[in-house]
């Protein structure tokens, strides 16, 4: 395979470090991602083994709905794609027996999502791909996924320019509405005292 191809693969799909982290017992630790319409995402887990400790896990989108979950976990996968654009989260949770006394467990947690997900060893046999053109593929998918993050990206920022000049307008409106609200009652001020300071002969 040609060196500068090489290069732009590692420097496109750098190594995944793993997200490690203790629980406490009879705690929840949850991780949320904003993910895009028809994403593909794996995740890999593997919980340190305590005896009388349980762990569980589960897999939801902002609605509530569940994507995947599983009870007394020590080590497995999950994979899933995403319908629309959304908030999604994960969300472990420890479980200890109320007549045992519970330590720190450690909780490892590698996700991998979009082209990372891909498994292509796979598409190359099927598809009867050479390394070259396997190659190529992937560098494919990833210029892809590039341009459609740019795509939201732009997206967001129109619909954030879009709420901006909205919330502008309606400030000045509701300023200017403000200014004659008080204009209005600062003249009815004025002729409500007139009247009284006729009516009680201070003025003529």
């Amino acid at each position: 395979m040609d060196v500068k191809l090489s290069l732009i693969l590692m420097l496109s799909f750098p190594f995944v470090t793993p997200i490690r982290w203790l629980m406490h017992p009879n705690t929840q630790k949850c991780l949320r991602e904003e993910l895009r319409q028809n994403v593909l995402v794996k995740g890999d887990y593997e919980i340190a083994p305590i005896e009388g400790q349980f762990m569980d896990y589960i897999v939801r989108d902002s609605k509530g709905h569940i994507l995947a979950n599983k009870q007394d976990i020590t080590k497995g996968k999950f994979t899933f794609s995403t319908e629309n654009y959304d908030m999604f989260e994960i969300c472990f949770n420890s479980r200890v027996p109320g007549y045992q006394r519970g330590t720190l467990q450690e909780v490892s947690l590698n996700i991998k999502t979009g082209v990372e997900a891909k498994t292509y060893e796979g598409l190359g046999e099927v598809a009867k791909l050479k390394p070259l053109e396997l190659d190529l593929k992937m560098l494919e998918d990833l210029s892809s996924s590039i341009v459609q993050d740019f795509s939201d990206m732009k997206h967001r920022a129109e619909e954030m320019r879009n709420t901006n000049e909205s919330t502008s307008r309606r400030v000045h409106w509701f300023s200017m509405f403000s200014i004659l609200c008080l204009f209005g009652l600062s003249v009815w001020q004025i002729l409500y005292l007139r009247r009284y300071f006729k009516a009680k002969k201070l003025i003529e």
